[in-house]
Formats: structure tokens, C-alpha cells, sequence
């Protein structure tokens, strides 16, 4: 399979050209790479104008997963700005609702993105108690959401897979979003590989009208590597203006690192990736069943991610993670209740054995029965918009009952907001802030 990108690369690192362009290392090493970091010049093509070899690099990606796909070298992150803002506009077109309908472990940027676009968000709630990093909608739960509201959204935004390594009914919330003439839109960040399953599990194949991925967090991608994919059955409207929806957020300096990277990966998985997952998939069903006989509680049901409930194996995540950590062994994310391990073919058996032997090392204690706080939605003050973009200051969390939440300042991992901008924090909330240790809050003036 062609790598245009890569070849153009290195075909300019052959030329020995004088470099009187950026960047400004001009191809001097420090960290090595430097050679292949090069700009827009003469037959380099440009990510958001692309007819060259950026356009035949995703060109090749499309084939790989169906449907149209455009690069990102600024993760999902751009990639959810793109399709909200395509959305927008694609509402204004349709003189349908500026309405989101959203599963309400959304990632930050989902909700920045609202704030700057000045659209709606009404939340889809877990339909059991259960972390707010993980909402499970059921097909019946949101055909009644849909069913029942006063105005349709004009899409229903969900999280699949979710951090905790779980996944939606992609298929069947679909259907009953095609019933009810909204799009389905997905933050697929998390999944990737699930395109190249024996049978794909990738949300466009499932239904989705479009979805981002993050290449870098689960396909041999260095980071910052996305995709934007929209389906062949979306209105037209959506890959005639991704390039614009993606340049109207995206810097106009896109790394060529990464998109070399994209361009790279691209071969590996026309060819051998595919066998690779599915053998490494076993061996992580092997992993899993081994760590459930030794007394370990697994959570979630996507392939190779390891996410454990740690507090009925008697330890906080964050202190499973650390025990990991004396061991040499670096976990995605820790919580009160959750250790979070990503894995990907990449991950050789002996590290899989270690990891496991350090699992299995670990002297179960009696289970933790502390539960966290209910995922209760707070009371609306403000919108979404008018709270992000309000005077604001920042408070002990302790005195911030009846404030309202001004920015949804939360790092990452896992990004995902307690409570949003606009929001009354109330009792239930600080509870939760306490559970997961913020100390601090932005509110409004």
C-alpha cells in the first residue's frame, strides 16, 4: 500500500535541499526526527486545501474504513469541534433545532465546542447509578427521550467507547435515530481498531452519521494522529464542508510528523494489522479470565481495554495504579474506584505475563463498600455559552454551594466535566468534588 507522505519525506531528505523555510530547525537533529518535520512546500500538499499526496494519503484511509475520512493533527479534539460545527450549519440549512442531545459523559472539548458555537445541549442520563465517566443509553431509553421532547435535536451525540471501556448499542441507537429523522454523531476516540474486527464494530459501519477517532490512542499513531469520518449516507452537505469545518478550528501550521504517521500507519493496517489484533485479542481474553479466577472485578466489554474495579479487590484505583507503578508499570488512568490499562497489539506477550504476574501478586483485602456520590443532574442557571464566557473567579470548592460553574476546567485523563458550565453546584456535587479531590472551582462572578 502507497504512503505518499512518507515518501515525499523522504525523497526531500535525499534532495539535500537548502531549507529557506519553517520550521526553524532546518532539519538539524535534536531529538532525531527533525529531518522529516518539513512544511507546506511546493508538492507537500496543505492538510484543509488537499489535492496532492495528503488527499491521496486519505484517500487510502477511506478505503480502509469505508467512508470518508479526513485527517486531523490535532486529535478528536478537532475532530468534535468539526462536527459540531458541521451540524450547525447543517440545522440552518434544515431549519431543524440547534438542539444536542448528549450522553452526559461528554469530553470537554464537546463542551467548550456548545459554549462556541452558542447551541443547546440537553443530557441523556444514565439510566442506573453508575460512574460518571460511563452512560449506558439503551435504544428503548432514548427512543422515549426522543419520543417525548417537546422540540427534536437535531442529533444525538454519544460516547462509544467510553473511558471506562464500554460500549453502546451503536446499531440499534441508529436505527431509532433514523426513525426519529436525527443524525447520530459519536466520539469514537477510544476505538479506533474496531474497524478491523473480524466483524467491524466501528460506529460508521454500525449506523453513525459521523464519528472521530483517535488513531494515536489505540493504532500505532504518534499522538495528535485523528480521523473524521462521515458516512456515504450522510447528507452530502457534511463531506463537501469537513475541510472548512476542520480549518475554521484547526492550526494552519498541522504537523507533517504527524501526518506521516497517519500516512505510515495506513500500510500496516491494509496488511497485517488485522491478523495482529486478532491474535492479540486472545491473548487478552486469556489476560482477563486469568486476572476474573484470581479474584479481580473487570468493568466494560471493549476488547483490549483492562478496566478494573478495583475497591473489590480491597484497593482505591489510585492505589492498585501505584502498586503497578512500583512495578514498573504506568496505567492510563486511576480513580477512587477504577484502574484503567490501555492495550493495543503493540504490547508484547512478556509485558502482558509481567503485567499479569503483578496483578496476581497483589494480596486481595477485604472490599472498599464506599460508593461514589449518585450521578445526579444539577439545576440550569445559564447556558452553556453565556456561564463559559461570563466574569468569573475561582473558589474553595467547600465554599462554592449556589454558585454557578463558569469553565469546566478538568485535565486529562479523563476530561470528562463533574458538572457543566452554567450549572448550580449543590450538595450531591460537592460530595462529588470531594470524591475525586478538586479542591478548586471557576464560577461566575
Amino acid at each position: 500500500m502507497k504512503t505518499p507522505i512518507c515518501d515525499f519525506a523522504d525523497n526531500y531528505i535525499k534532495s539535500n535541499t537548502l531549507r529557506m523555510h519553517m520550521p526553524g530547525h532546518k532539519g538539524s537533529t535534536l531529538l532525531g526526527f527533525e529531518p522529516l518535520d518539513i512544511t507546506e512546500i511546493k508538492g507537500a500538499d496543505s492538510l484543509y486545501e488537499a489535492d496532492g499526496i495528503i488527499a491521496e494519503s486519505e484517500a487510502i484511509s477511506s478505503s480502509l474504513f469505508g467512508c470518508p475520512t479526513f485527517y486531523s493533527a490535532e486529535g478528536s479534539s478537532l475532530c468534535i469541534r468539526a462536527m459540531l460545527y458541521l451540524v450547525s450549519l447543517y440545522a440552518k440549512d434544515k431549519n431543524k433545532s440547534n438542539i444536542i442531545l448528549a450522553s452526559r459523559n461528554a469530553h470537554k472539548t464537546f463542551i467548550n465546542t456548545i459554549a462556541l458555537l452558542d447551541l443547546e445541549v440537553q443530557w441523556l442520563m444514565p439510566e442506573a447509578d453508575s460512574s460518571y465517566l460511563s452512560v449506558n443509553i439503551t435504544t428503548e431509553g432514548l427512543d422515549k427521550a426522543l419520543g417525548e421532547a417537546p422540540l427534536l435535536p437535531v442529533a444525538v451525540y454519544i460516547t462509544s467507547p467510553d473511558y471506562l471501556g464500554n460500549t453502546s448499542d451503536i446499531k440499534g441507537l441508529s436505527a431509532v435515530c433514523r426513525r426519529h429523522g436525527v443524525l447520530l454523531i459519536v466520539d469514537n476516540a477510544h476505538g479506533a481498531y474496531l474497524n478491523f474486527l473480524d466483524t467491524s464494530l466501528h460506529p460508521i459501519s454500525l449506523g453513525a452519521d459521523m464519528c472521530c477517532d483517535s488513531a494515536h490512542k489505540t493504532l500505532p499513531v504518534v499522538t495528535g494522529g485523528a480521523y473524521l469520518h462521515i458516512s456515504d449516507n450522510a447528507d452530502k452537505h457534511f463531506t463537501e464542508n469537513a475541510k472548512k469545518a476542520l480549518s475554521l478550528f484547526g492550526s494552519t501550521s498541522p504537523s507533517y510528523l504527524i501526518l506521516e504517521s497517519l500516512d505510515k500507519a495506513n500500510a500496516y493496517l491494509g496488511s497485517q494489522y488485522r491478523a495482529d489484533l486478532k491474535a492479540f485479542i486472545e491473548k487478552t481474553d486469556i489476560l482477563k479470565a486469568d486476572l476474573t479466577a484470581g479474584g479481580y472485578d473487570l468493568y466494560g466489554d471493549e476488547p483490549i481495554k483492562l478496566t478494573i474495579e478495583a475497591k473489590k479487590y480491597g484497593y482505591t484505583g489510585v492505589e492498585l495504579a501505584d502498586v503497578l507503578r512500583a512495578s514498573n508499570i504506568e496505567c492510563e488512568f486511576s480513580d477512587n474506584d477504577y484502574t484503567v490499562l490501555m492495550l493495543t497489539p503493540e504490547n508484547k506477550a512478556d509485558e502482558l505475563d509481567l503485567l499479569k504476574g503483578t496483578l496476581l501478586s497483589v494480596p486481595k483485602k477485604q472490599e472498599i463498600t464506599e460508593k461514589a456520590p449518585l450521578n445526579k443532574l444539577p439545576r440550569k442557571a445559564m447556558s452553556v455559552r453565556a456561564a463559559t464566557l461570563a466574569p468569573c473567579e475561582t473558589v474553595d470548592a467547600s465554599d462554592s454551594i449556589g454558585r454557578v460553574l463558569a469553565f469546566a476546567d478538568v485535565g486529562c485523563p479523563p476530561a470528562v466535566p463533574i458538572i457543566v458550565s452554567g450549572e448550580i453546584i449543590d450538595e450531591n456535587t460537592l460530595k462529588a468534588f470531594e470524591y475525586y479531590g478538586i479542591t478548586r472551582v471557576c464560577v461566575v462572578k
